[in-house]
């Protein structure tokens, strides 16, 4: 038996793992003692092997024929098939014409040849990846307020804050690693938890408080909290004076937000607004950890605002056990980010305007970049047909993972190239011109980096399937047919050349990876990385107080729809499915799809529990399985999101947030029909 240690290809924790390899086959999985998730595992990560060698990985290349179907055909003819495509489509339409994905579940190493390969090969800033659908506000609102729009503190922080508000993240279930050292904070240190979610979820019950607020009513929550934090003079008016600016205009529109005044929004008792601010406002150290329930709105950027707003007003932040910590939901968003795989950011987060940094980059690459934000996902889906003629995507599946998907079929179906790379044939490919293969993480070498910011090696353990060649490979080859040859010998080649262009990797060589991973910034080979950003001033300076209105979420209950949808996930499955899917141990757990309805409205609407019903929403319908609980308010159902067959993505609105472009995955209206017999 031969042990390689790794990284898990699920949540944004980044637990250590081994992978066990007998003659060529991942046989079983074992935690690595210590690391961020201290010997454990989460069930998907017990069985992040299982969906390895599955028959249904894809081995060769394939083209769709004249006759619609796929056919099997030779790398050569696939690259240089697609690379004669591009050249077209450039040459008739112009580089804006082409878009393209990197993805969250690959290797920084791989993004950033992604994106380099979108800006210096196609000449577009047209790349984006999943973060637009889960964190870009927490990226724009973040950066706005601090200068830097990551997770501030460390994990193993957690435990030792006495108090810990946790809003918009089902934790046990998202990250279940990291609610393990909340509820040890809780049990064994005393800390005060206070939850603001609409769902009753497992947290609830380690609570010292929770706030059961209407969906899309955060600003109006936050605001309420900080408004009863100045009233009682709670604030810290030295961290105020010392280290943040604009605090006046901000001060002007919170004492409008009184606790009263915010109930009527939220339908939270002024007195439970009252006791959460002051348990926050009062702990030596109180930490704010957020996900997708607080990013994914129209206002996802107002309610990262806010939460950085909180932090500031009361000195939590620039110290251990403190800060903004937003937990990202796979395994390398932060890392895409990072290296500069989003429309309106070089890697490092350098901005179209920032001259001196682009033209850095510029010499490196030897071309002179496009200084112009490119589209988004949502946008380059939205534009196909139409301003988009091609997309090359690399690990992501769409098709699950937006907003009113019956218009993304639509629209990809438009498109004169659509190339797919992937482990699997998922719903996108199916729609693709070309499906190229590629190999998961258990079959490379590179990095990926957690939510914490921390910096981690994944190894290769065995070979991929059939003719399957690595992601980066495939980008160099296809680069060079373009007429841009990228020569790298290995993933270890492109991290160096990312030391080099992205700053706060640039300590970061694989060598000095081989422990615990380093967490940015490390700008060189002799910083030990950070543990916490911000102490003594912000990466902006000074931090900014921004006054912030609560606006309603964009579609509105009426007599038709009269119910609020939300999505969101389950432990037992990850994001759009496409690996959790494929194992035994996870299938078992949870196989098919539900929508969570409280008891008071299935009694009104004459439903049971497990009955088939109609979910409508102005977007399309889907019919699913009831499961009947009080987890979920009157007037609020929850679908998750993993299951393809009736797709939660169906019914949810492509409305975006005007500054991270994020879509409202988190609010809109629907109603529940009876099947008739």
């Amino acid at each position: 038996m031969q042990y390689t240690l790794t990284t898990c290809p699920y949540c944004g924790v980044g637990c250590q793992l081994y992978l066990k390899e007998r003659e060529g086959k991942i046989v079983g999985i074992i935690p690595r003692e210590g690391g961020v998730n201290e010997g454990k595992l989460c069930i998907k990560g017990w069985a992040a092997h299982e969906f390895i060698h599955d028959p249904q990985r894809l081995t060769k290349p394939l083209v769709r024929g004249k006759d619609g179907k796929f056919e099997e055909v030779s790398w050569e003819y696939a690259l240089t098939y697609i690379a004669d495509k591009l050249k077209e489509i450039k040459a008739k339409y112009g580089s804006d014409a082409i878009g393209v994905l990197a993805s969250a579940k690959c290797t920084n190493e791989e993004n950033y040849l992604m994106q380099k390969f979108a800006r210096v090969v196609i000449g577009t800033n047209n790349v984006d990846h999943c973060a637009r659908l889960c964190h870009a506000s927490t990226v724009a609102g973040l950066a706005a307020a601090f200068g830097s729009g990551a997770m501030s503190n460390s994990i193993a922080e957690l435990q030792d804050a006495d108090a810990i508000f946790v809003i918009g993240s089902n934790t046990t279930e998202q990250h279940p690693l990291i609610s393990r050292r909340i509820l040890r904070a809780v049990r064994e240190n005393g800390s005060k938890l206070i939850l603001a979610d609409p769902r009753e979820i497992d947290l609830s019950g380690f609570a010292t408080i929770h706030m059961r607020q209407k969906s899309g009513s955060d600003v109006a929550l936050l605001n309420g909290m900080m408004n009863v934090i100045l009233a009682e003079g709670l604030q810290d008016e030295e961290f105020i004076k010392g280290r943040t600016e604009n605090f006046e205009a901000f001060r002007k529109v919170v004492e409008r937000y009184t606790p009263e005044y915010v109930k009527e929004i939220t339908s939270v008792p002024p007195e439970k607004i009252r006791e959460a601010a002051r348990l926050y406002a009062k702990a030596d150290k109180a930490a704010i950890l957020f996900s997708m329930g607080i990013t994914q709105h129209t206002t996802g950027v107002d309610n990262v605002l806010s939460n950085a707003n909180l932090a500031m007003l009361t000195g939590n932040v620039g110290k251990e056990s403190t800060g903004v910590n937003p937990l990202r939901g796979q395994n390398n968003v932060q890392g895409a980010c990072d290296v500069g795989a989003l429309a309106n950011f070089y890697p490092s987060y350098v901005r179209m305007d920032n001259e001196a940094a682009i033209k850095k980059l510029e010499e490196a690459w030897s071309v002179t970049l496009p200084k112009v934000a490119g589209l988004t996902v949502v946008e380059m889906i939205g534009e196909s047909g139409k301003k988009v003629h091609a997309i090359y995507l690399m690990g992501e599946n769409p098709m699950v993972s937006d907003p009113d998907i019956n218009h993304v079929r639509e629209s990809l179906k438009k498109l004169d190239l659509l190339v797919v790379q992937d482990i699997f044939m998922s719903e996108t490919a199916e729609l693709a011109h070309v499906v190229l293969p590629s190999v998961c993480y258990a079959e490379k070498d590179g990095t990926f980096t957690n939510t914490e910011r921390r910096v981690q090696r994944i190894r290769k353990a065995v070979s991929p399937p059939g003719e399957a060649r690595q992601d980066w490979e495939i980008i160099t080859q296809l680069a060079t047919r373009l007429g841009y040859p990228m020569k790298y010998a290995s993933p270890k080649e492109i991290m160096d050349e990312i030391t080099r262009l992205v700053p706060i990797y640039g300590g970061m060589q694989f060598d000095r990876l081989e422990g615990e991973g380093l967490q940015w910034p490390c700008p060189s080979k002799d910083h030990p990385g950070t543990k916490y950003l911000h102490k003594d001033k912000f990466s902006r300076g000074l931090g900014l107080f921004t006054p912030v209105e609560y606006l309603p979420p964009a579609e509105q209950v009426d007599k038709q729809y009269p119910l609020i949808l939300t999505t969101g996930r389950v432990i037992f499955h990850f994001h759009t499915g496409t690996m959790t899917r494929r194992s035994p141990t996870l299938n078992k757990q949870l196989s098919e799809n539900y929508v969570e309805v409280n008891p008071e409205d299935a009694r009104m609407l004459g439903i049971v529990n497990g009955e088939s019903v109609r979910v409508k929403s102005r977007r399309g319908e889907i019919n699913i399985k009831t499961r009947l609980s009080a987890i979920v308010p009157e007037g609020t159902i929850f679908i998750p999101f993993h299951f393809a067959e009736n797709a939660a993505n169906v019914l949810t609105i492509s409305a975006l947030d005007p500054k991270a472009k994020i879509p409202e995955f988190k609010v809109c209206a629907a109603r529940i029909d009876k099947l008739v017999p």
